[in-house]
């Protein structure tokens, strides 16, 4: 087992073999960032043209890993492609799932992967909602299965939430936080298991919001954007929301500003919008999106995001 005295390099030889399970958006990204660091990666996906769209989107993610530090001269030289998952996943380290947000699918998955994989092989499932308890189940070597929920896309964010279920092993917790931080990854190990889990949860908070005051016509599509990046979304990638409003309280710190300003702030909270995806709000929000960024294609898009997340990171510098 790793100590706490183990190398990054260490851990990695530890968990050399990769296998990523579903190469979609978060898949790739995942792939892109262990080949960089020098890892062997199998992926499994049943898709007919897998192998071209995998090579073509790492060649694309390529110039982004070179700025994160990471040698990309023969990225795919250790990448390989195998369509039986059971095969795929026989001589694993580590397994990263990344199927469909699917409980059943993920159950019947898993229990096909922990009849083959080594038994000390990390499961990793990159959920963002569902429970590893749920998730393992039926399982009955359910003590390395835990979640790896990372953000989009993984090679680039840093933050991992780690969740274990209630019969993950935590010698498997710790494999997992020392694997993600070799990585470069910022692991956080969540207290509690929700659904949701932390990010998802505020994510899906603030866009409640967001949809509510975009169909109510307070703002477009485009101006709520420039309100969160040019406000709150740049207060907060600084100092969060605590410690933000534990600085708005002055020398007196969060119970000051409770004390003043939550009378307040509670009661905005029941003037908050509880807004649907019917037919009349869909349609106005895909209408807007299509006209604030439709003409730019999704790739330039994805190329500015990323551009400026490593700006926002590179300024930030390490608060690890």
């Amino acid at each position: 087992m790793a100590t706490p005295e183990t190398t990054p390099a260490d851990v990695l030889q530890r968990f050399n073999r990769i296998t990523v399970v579903g190469a979609g958006t978060i898949g790739i990204s995942w792939a892109a960032l262990f080949l960089g660091h020098g890892l062997t990666v199998t992926i499994n996906d049943p898709a007919p043209d897998i192998e071209a769209r995998v090579r073509a989107e790492l060649a694309e993610l390529a110039p982004m890993l070179a700025e994160l530090g990471m040698s990309t001269e023969g990225l795919t030289e250790h990448l390989r492609f195998e369509a039986d998952v059971e095969r795929a996943v026989a001589d694993a380290d580590v397994v990263v799932e990344n199927g469909p947000e699917n409980l059943a699918f993920k159950r019947e998955l898993f229990g096909r992967i922990e009849k083959v994989v080594g038994p000390d092989a990390l499961l990793l499932t990159s959920t963002s909602g569902i429970r590893a308890t749920d998730i393992a189940r039926d399982l009955t070597r359910p003590g390395r299965l835990l979640v790896g929920h990372p953000f989009n896309p993984p090679h680039l964010v840093p933050l991992v939430e780690v969740v274990p279920g209630e019969r993950t092993d935590p010698a498997a917790v710790d494999d997992a936080v020392r694997f993600y931080r070799a990585l470069g990854k910022r692991p956080l190990v969540l207290r509690k298991e929700v659904p949701g889990f932390v990010g998802n949860r505020l994510q899906a908070a603030l866009f409640r919001e967001a949809v509510h005051l975009v169909e109510q016509g307070v703002v477009d599509i485009a101006e709520l954007d420039e309100v969160v990046t040019s406000s709150i979304g740049m207060r907060w990638a600084a100092s969060g929301p605590f410690r933000t409003f534990h600085l708005g309280g002055g020398p007196g710190g969060l119970a000051h500003f409770l004390a003043h300003l939550g009378p307040g702030l509670e009661l905005r909270w029941t003037q908050l919008g509880d807004p649907h995806f019917d037919e009349p709000t869909v349609a106005t929000l895909t209408e807007q999106a299509e006209r604030a960024f439709g003409e730019t294609p999704y790739q330039e898009l994805q190329r500015q995001r990323d551009h400026d997340q490593l700006a926002i990171q590179r300024a930030l510098g390490d608060r690890a």
